[in-house]
């Protein structure tokens, strides 16, 4: 194992490098959360300003000279030096490609993006909005071609978000995953008991915010959310942002759909257990750094699926929720509101979609966004064509935009490539579920315990000490033994939904 000091150097290079783009995480929370509305434009100027300075930092000179030092001497490294290595050379590699000016000229849009969207989507105005969404997609396409991907920029733009994976891969793990789940959906929403299941969640109406701030903060910490290094605030759309000692979660309130802003905050719980549990000594490294979106995805799902709607969660937190809201809850069975958290339901607005279709909606927008970036899609007809796709997949199609192709804050800021992790954080949390249930069998009266530290420890050893030693693909085969599947969702969700469907 080499041990002098140009590791050491490397290793304080890009953690420096890290912490500048940690810093730019903070500004991006706190302009969903509290700016000032007059205050858009500053922001974009300061987003602008710390990016070139991240840039600057992440492309210094030194940094490429201590990389070819140190892989000149590659067989006298650790595994785990190879890994931080071979993870500074990609991401300096592509930095160094990026004029300055570009990430300046990108950082800027971003911000601006997002207050744009913003106020589209309260207008419902999609011809204001449709010059910022194609001034993004230019971006995107400039960026990949800086980095080698002209020929084929959305294999870059999902790459960017899960190293090693493209188009080709997802189109292939869609359609297995499509041509199992679309029967299974026809199967459950034609079942008399999904009308039970709608009346039971059209009961849940007139919860107190403040209550439910409560019980999520309850429920959170419980699972594990350590609020000494984060918190958790009011935003537009649900997020979570930061790592380490610093992590920022934000949910919505509803008082006619208590259950929004509870799942939503377990989902971006499972975001924030996994940052807390990277190791603290090596953030900006391989070794502290997640493995890609798909696993995030991976970590926020499981918390939110296959444990927070399961018979032993609820059997653990239900009296303290009647106890909340005992008049809200009266005359409400505790099998009417399992139905109620299970309810299976088509809709048009992905967030509140239910577990099982909530799949088809992140293939619609794979498919939407493969057109753009191949050039068979124009900005100004995706409202017709999102309405067509999502009448196609969903069954129900959009009567305004603002339920439609502006109801979601990705491409906003460019974020492209990125709803496919959704459904791939599906696929491995069904996979890791699968893989850890058999070894732990009394899992549900483990949660009937009010006992989830159990999980949270397998997790933090098997995929958060993990960092970025291996993308999300290789650590799902080193975890479960197999390749990735979606086999394994589509059986968690028959035996969920069939069972309690009775179809």
């Amino acid at each position: 194992m080499l041990t002098d000091h140009a590791m050491t150097e490397l290793r304080g290079l890009v953690q420096r490098a890290h912490a500048l783009g940690t810093v730019g995480e903070l500004l991006g929370w706190d302009e969903q959360v509290n700016l000032p509305p007059g205050a858009a434009e500053q922001r974009a100027a300061q987003h602008a300003v710390l990016a070139e300075a991240h840039h600057a930092a992440a492309s210094a000179p030194r940094i490429g000279e201590l990389l070819r030092e140190l892989e000149q001497r590659k067989d006298r490294l650790s595994s785990d030096q190879g890994a931080i290595v071979a993870d500074a050379r990609r991401d300096y590699d592509r930095t160094t490609r990026l004029p300055a000016e570009f990430v300046r000229e990108k950082a800027a849009q971003g911000s601006r993006g997002y207050h744009a969207w913003a106020r589209a989507k309260a207008a419902d105005d999609f011809g204001n909005y449709a010059p910022v969404l194609e001034k993004n997609i230019e971006l995107a396409r400039r960026e990949a071609a800086y980095l080698g991907f002209g020929h084929a920029p959305y294999d870059y733009l999902l790459d960017r978000h899960d190293p090693g994976l493209n188009a080709a891969a997802v189109d292939r793990l869609f359609g297995e995953l499509k041509r199992d789940l679309v029967p299974l959906v026809r199967r459950i929403t034609g079942s008399p008991a999904a009308g039970r299941a709608r009346a039971a969640a059209a009961r849940l109406r007139g919860f107190p915010s403040e209550a439910q701030r409560t019980f999520l903060r309850e429920v959170t910490a419980r699972l594990g959310f350590d609020y000494s290094r984060g918190r958790i605030d009011v935003s537009l759309h649900p997020f979570c942002s930061g790592t380490g000692s610093d992590v920022r979660m934000t949910t919505r309130y509803q008082e006619d759909q208590p259950l929004d802003a509870l799942f939503s905050s377990i989902h971006e719980t499972g975001h924030g257990l996994y940052e807390q549990g990277l190791p603290a000594a090596d953030l900006g490294t391989a070794l502290g750094l997640h493995a890609g979106m798909a696993m995030h995805e991976s970590q926020s799902r499981l918390w939110e699926n296959q444990v927070a709607r399961s018979r032993g969660f609820w059997r653990f937190f239900e009296p303290r929720w009647r106890e909340l809201f005992g008049a809200q809850m009266h005359g409400v069975s505790s099998e009417e509101l399992y139905f109620a958290i299970n309810a299976v339901e088509p809709t048009l607005i992905r967030v509140d979609a239910d577990e099982v279709t909530y799949n088809l909606h992140i293939v619609l927008r794979f498919e939407l966004e493969k057109k753009l970036f191949a050039g068979e899609l124009a900005v100004r007809a995706l409202p017709a064509a999102w309405r067509a796709a999502s009448r196609a997949l969903i069954g129900l199609e959009p009567s305004n935009d603002r339920e439609g192709v502006l109801q979601d804050v990705h491409w906003s800021d460019g974020a492209f490539g990125y709803f496919p992790s959704y459904c791939l954080g599906n696929m491995i949390a069904a996979q890791l579920w699968s893989h850890v249930r058999l070894q732990r069998p009394a899992w549900e009266e483990d949660f009937a315990r009010g006992d989830f530290a159990w999980l949270l420890g397998w997790l933090r050893e098997n995929i958060h000490a993990q960092g970025r030693r291996h993308s999300a693909l290789e650590l799902v085969r080193r975890v479960t033994g197999e390749e990735l599947s979606p086999r394994h969702l589509v059986r968690y969700l028959d035996e969920r939904y069939g069972q309690l469907y009775e179809v």
